[in-house]
């Protein structure tokens, strides 16, 4: 064991070399590898990287280290590892074995001419030194993958980035360097860093000493003519303009002098704050196009507009920019400004932060993102009041809203913001989260209406700034519906104008075509099930209205389920689940291969005969006559479907097509980079491993990946927010060049400029069509969709474009109308908003007053009708979970283990799932709350009773009964009390 001496001397070790290791240090990578640092430690540092940038996260690192009392036992050594796994090898060597002092010197120079000439090296051909590079080992695979991700946003700053990185190895990386530079024939910045220098002076196997003697010389040389740069180039925190933002806090002790004195460092800045030293140093500027300055006026005078510009046209660049007038004017007039940036998906939060918002304005105001998926540990409140600009989820700003109006302290007002920016706000409509914020402001206007007329002070509301791609027509069939739904979007978002642009040159529109596949002329995969669906029919006494197969059939047999629940009618009820089963399978062969269908089908069944298999010990579950037959069926036709699955021969029309598509886009194009939407995950799923596993796409260079939704609200494993933007920053950096996606991709996620796009056997409405087409937006590219004949999907694109065109003539309409006539209609579609969600408020209220008693409520298990509890039994945890712990419900169920635990964020984890002892059914899912062991029910495996009728019931939400919270406190104690657990304490 370490003894205290040994800790003071590593502690004082540390802090003699702060100055070194501030430089050496990348403290992103590192934390990962520090265990003895709790999370709540770690999330401040990452914090204090985006907010100060890696100098400032090193010191509070150092520090967070220093103060640990006592030290855990191997703390210096894992600090050690930490920094050589992390990618800080010559941060390593320092601590444990430091340099002599001369290697020390001719490392410096080295570090000092790269920055010197860096506005020279930054021409370089980055992807080829990069990967020479990390033959050589001097870059690691991370910083492999980190500068190549830059490259992708241009060859500078991937340059830049390999810069910063190389010059954090160990000394003897400048003659490496030098080596690749001569390898990948970059003859004239060899020269440049070498000067006259001998080869035998490259020869030596670590050439940083012998260079030194000639570093002197170069770098006196060099300094003359770049005396703009000899003390490096400031930070731009420093000659910020901002005058609330308070200075870093001095984290270091006594350091602060020291690197005064030091020359600055280029390459230690955040690698978003490093800019070209050729041009000076100059923040990132916002330059926006003409058609861009023109849909902004009206913002930067300071009224409500929404702005309608296609996919990829920099709708999100006229906000950052609007945002940033709009704060230096509030700054100006003295005035506090507040901007929120609402939006509706998680992966957008990340993405408008780091790629617009933060990367543009960090340097004058603070920034900070909000989301589901956040690991901040501070309240939402806080946050806004620390910033000033937060983006984040519409939700969570709606959540806190709301506060204030319940009593509670922790709330935010409408008054706090200056502006609030709404991103794809054609979702402000009824029953939206956007609507239900902007109903808000809404009526706080009109109430300012009538407090001005009174001579009465009114509540300041903010500016409102809308953006969107198409605001569709909302399903209108004539012209006069569609004018109407633009104008009550206007109406939710009181915009002065719908601003659209003139893109010019600038637009860019795909080549469409539609690719329609013939009907298969034999189909024995799909007859086979068709067969077996006619024989549960017959079992059942069943006579569907619509084709097998179809969407239709799929609402008939859902509504069929659904009233033998309730009828308690089991076997029409079993056999309707299996049936929609089968018609997916169906589905699934119409549009990929047949294998995946039958794997499907053989996984359902795998898991229904699980069900019936009773832990060990326990009586078996008794299977029905029915579902013996119904396994009986699938068994008996197994070896036919597995068989005929196998034939290539049968396979759909719509696969050949598709196949046909993808090869004739990749091999007509150099470097080709193409999405392809389709309808469920699973097809998305199966789309990437049909390609993955085909030779001819691999030939011709595909590289394919799945994108899917991260809703946890099918049997299908969804994609967490991590995961999604793992794939889509492969796609960027062309690691990934074929991406296949659900359409979470259609709308909003920031994606890579695309070739082609291709819509697969998939239609919605026009908005998803016109978003879907704006993924292609590199030159030439092309808009597909593949249909198949008879299936209705190209008929229903047809009307998409019929919209699209509906929708265009709507929108000029709107727009020629006179400002009076304009505002006149919007303030009736106001008023209408505000009475109709009175309304709704009324009925809300009137149901609570209610306030049924949980005991009226009765609970049966949805398989086979066995009572299971009652309403009162039924406990609450964090507002959300609906818990049974009572010792009689324990009784009623078996528990089995959950094989894909989802990782949490609160208190709790999943533990495994419970199913009802009689026949099987899943019920719901064991969480570990605080400790305790709670089965968690999933309202929609039972069969609801409430005043007498029965109901089926999909989410807690639609049950509107109020049950009593999860008192732990009491439940522990009489764990505590009847444990029979004598030991002593």
């Amino acid at each position: 064991m370490a003894s205290e001496k040994d800790n003071d001397a590593n502690i004082n070790l540390i802090k003699d070399l702060r100055p070194k290791l501030r430089k050496l240090i990348e403290v992103e990578f590192v934390l990962d590898y520090l265990s003895f640092l709790d999370n709540e430690q770690k999330d401040l540092i990452r914090t204090k990287i985006r907010e100060t940038g890696n100098i400032r996260a090193v010191d509070l690192l150092i520090d967070t280290i220093i103060r640990i009392n006592p030290h855990p036992e191997g703390w210096f050594r894992e600090f050690v590892d930490a920094l050589s796994a992390g990618g800080c090898k010559h941060a390593a060597i320092y601590v444990e074995d430091p340099p002599s002092p001369s290697v020390e010197a001719a490392n410096d120079y080295c570090v000092r001419l790269i920055e010197l000439l860096a506005p020279s090296l930054l021409n370089m051909k980055t992807t080829d030194v990069c990967h020479a590079c990390y033959a050589k080992e001097i870059l690691s695979a991370e910083d492999r993958e980190n500068v190549l991700a830059e490259e992708q946003r241009g060859n500078m700053r991937g340059a830049r980035e390999l810069l910063r990185r190389i010059v954090r190895f160990p000394p003897g990386w400048f003659s490496t360097f030098l080596e690749v530079l001569k390898i990948t024939e970059h003859c004239n910045l060899f020269k440049e860093l070498t000067g006259d220098m001998p080869d035998a002076y490259m020869t030596e196997a670590n050439g940083s000493e012998v260079l030194g003697v000639q570093m002197d010389v170069n770098v006196g040389s060099q300094a003359n003519e770049h005396s703009m740069v000899e003390e490096g180039p400031v930070r731009a925190e420093e000659i910020s303009d901002h005058p609330e933002q308070e200075s870093p806090e001095d984290l270091y002790n006594g350091q602060e002098e020291v690197e005064k004195r030091q020359p600055k460092n280029i390459l230690d800045l955040p690698k978003s704050d490093i800019t070209d030293a050729a041009e000076g140093n100059k923040k990132a500027d916002i330059v926006l196009r003409d058609y861009q300055m023109a849909v902004a006026k009206p913002a930067l005078e300071g009224k409500n507009i929404i702005i309608c510009l296609p996919t990829g046209s920099g709708k999100t660049r006229v906000a950052v920019y609007i945002t940033k007038e709009h704060l230096d004017n509030r700054r100006r007039e003295g005035r506090p400004g507040k901007v929120v940036v609402l939006v509706n998906k998680v992966p957008l939060v990340e993405q408008h932060y780091s790629t617009e918002f933060w990367k543009f304005l960090k340097h004058k105001y603070k920034v900070e993102r909000v989301s589901g998926d956040s690991q901040l540990k501070i309240s939402f409140s806080e946050i806004v009041q620390k910033n000033d600009i937060i983006i984040c989820t519409a939700q969570i700003l709606e959540n806190f809203l709301e506060r204030p109006h319940s009593g509670d302290d922790d709330g935010i007002l409408l008054s706090d913001l200056s502006l609030i920016v709404i991103d794809e706000c054609h979702h402000t409509q009824k029953g939206g989260v956007y609507n239900h914020i902007m109903i808000r402001y809404l009526k706080q206007k009109h109430k300012n209406i009538k407090l001005k007329k009174e001579q009465k002070a009114t509540v300041d509301i903010p500016q409102i700034l809308g953006l969107t791609a198409s605001p569709g027509v909302g399903g209108a069939k004539k012209m006069d519906k569609a004018e109407e739904h633009i104008l009550r979007i206007c109406a939710n978002l009181d915009a002065y104008k719908l601003m659209t642009g003139d893109l010019g040159d600038q637009k860019n529109e795909p080549h469409k075509n539609i690719a329609t596949a013939e009907e298969r002329k034999e189909d024995p995969f799909g007859d086979v099930i068709k067969g077996i669906m006619n024989a549960i029919h017959t079992h059942a006494d069943l006579n569907p209205t619509c084709d097998l197969g179809t969407q239709n059939y799929e609402q008939w047999v859902v509504q069929k389920e659904q009233n033998a629940a309730k009828e308690e009618n089991q076997k029409v009820r079993v056999c309707a689940e299996h049936l929609r089963q089968y018609n997916e399978a169906l589905y699934q062969s119409n549009t990929i291969r047949m294998s995946d269908a039958f794997s499907f089908l053989d996984k359902y069944f795998d898991e229904e005969l699980k069900k019936k298999v009773a832990p060990e010990g326990e009586e078996a579950i008794v299977k029905t006559d029915t579902e013996r037959f119904l396994f009986t069926l699938f068994n008996d036709n197994k070896g036919k479907l597995q068989d005929l699955a196998k034939k290539p021969q049968y396979e759909n029309n719509s696969l050949s097509k598709l196949r046909t598509k993808i090869l004739q886009e990749f091999t007509s194009r150099e470097k080709a980079r193409g999405i392809i939407f389709t309808k469920t995950r699973r097809s998305a799923i199966a789309l990437a491993q049909w390609v993955q596993e085909n030779s001819k796409f691999q030939e011709v260079g595909v590289k394919a990946c799945h994108v899917i939704g991260g809703g946890d609200q099918s049997v299908v494993k969804p994609m967490t927010a991590a995961e999604q933007k793992d794939v889509l920053n492969k796609f960027r950096n062309a690691e990934v060049n074929l991406l296949i996606a659900t359409t979470v991709a259609e709308e909003g996620l920031d994606i890579a400029e695309c070739n082609f796009v291709i819509r697969y056997c998939l239609v919605t409405n026009e908005i998803a069509m016109i978003q879907a087409r704006g993924r292609g937006r590199a030159e030439d590219s092309s808009y597909t969709l593949v249909a198949g004949e008879g299936s209705g999907v190209a008929e229903r694109e047809s009307v998409n474009e019929y919209r699209e065109k509906m929708m265009s003539k709507a929108i000029d309409k709107v727009k020629k109308l006179d400002q009076e006539e304009y505002e006149k209609k919007i303030l009736e579609f106001q008023y209408q908003s505000i009475m109709e969600e009175r309304v709704q408020a009324t009925k809300k209220k009137h149901k609570e007053l209610k306030k049924e008693s949980p005991s009226k409520v009765k609970f049966s298990c949805r398989s086979c009708n066995k009572p299971v509890c009652s309403g009162e039994h039924i406990e609450i945890i964090e507002k959300m979970h609906r818990v049974n712990v009572k010792p009689q419900f324990r009784e009623l169920f078996i528990q089995r283990e959950n094989t894909s635990l989802a990782e949490r964020l609160l208190d709790y984890d999943t533990n495994g799932f419970i199913a009802c002892k009689e026949c099987g059914q899943r019920w719901g899912s064991v969480m570990i709350y605080r400790g305790i062991e709670c089965p968690c029910l999933d309202v929609k495996n039972f069969l609801v009773t409430y005043e007498e009728k029965k109901k089926n019931v999909k989410k807690w939400t639609d049950l509107g009964i109020q049950f009593s919270a999860f008192d732990y406190a009491e439940y522990a104690r009489s764990m505590a009390e009847s444990s029979d657990d004598d030991e002593p304490m």
